[in-house]
């Protein structure tokens, strides 16, 4: 399923910027897509959230994001598909409980984790590893943008799809 033009352009509209940026990658980048200006917008992030929740594929118990960029995405995905939800932590909290996954959730259920923009993809494998370590089946990492230029199977152990590529933006030499 595609979300369409609309979305796309809504999206580059909203949060896509020119100039010399670092990805947090380490790359030096002309454009940058701040999540958050696309996240923070209700109308936008209402339908961003439909859009994920197109994506999400029959049977999965519960969806997860990662602390802070894709929490308001996962909100808006379990909102429009009635699932529950998880945040993943970059790192276990060192006081109260010490977890590294907020929220309830039952060994063995299966799980797509929401991500924002992807560049590498390391951080999203990373958290899917710790939903794994947690006892979670992640059947899908699900992002609103895929930036990568260069693709490696990294992603496709846990099947990844994305609402939009970033050519879909109309990026014009895009670094």
């Amino acid at each position: 399923m595609s979300p369409g033009p609309d979305l796309a352009s809504r999206v580059r509209a909203a949060a896509l910027l020119e100039g010399d940026f670092v990805l947090s990658s380490g790359e030096r980048s002309s454009f940058y897509v701040d999540k958050y200006l696309f996240s923070t917008e209700p109308g936008l992030l209402r339908d961003v959230g439909a859009a994920l929740a197109g994506i999400i594929p029959p049977g999965v118990d519960r969806l997860a994001g990662v602390e802070l960029g894709a929490v308001p995405l996962v909100v808006a995905a379990a909102l429009s598909t009635g699932l529950p939800y998880v945040i993943v932590r970059k790192s276990a909290k060192e006081y109260g409980t010490g977890k590294g996954v907020e929220g309830s959730f039952e060994a063995g259920e299966r799980a797509v984790l929401i991500e924002d923009v992807v560049t590498t993809g390391t951080q999203a494998v990373e958290a899917a590893r710790r939903l794994s370590e947690a006892g979670m089946r992640v059947v899908k990492i699900a992002a609103v943008l895929d930036r990568r230029e260069e693709f490696s199977d990294r992603l496709q152990e846990f099947h990844f799809q994305a609402l939009l590529r970033i050519d879909d933006l109309r990026v014009e030499n895009a670094d």
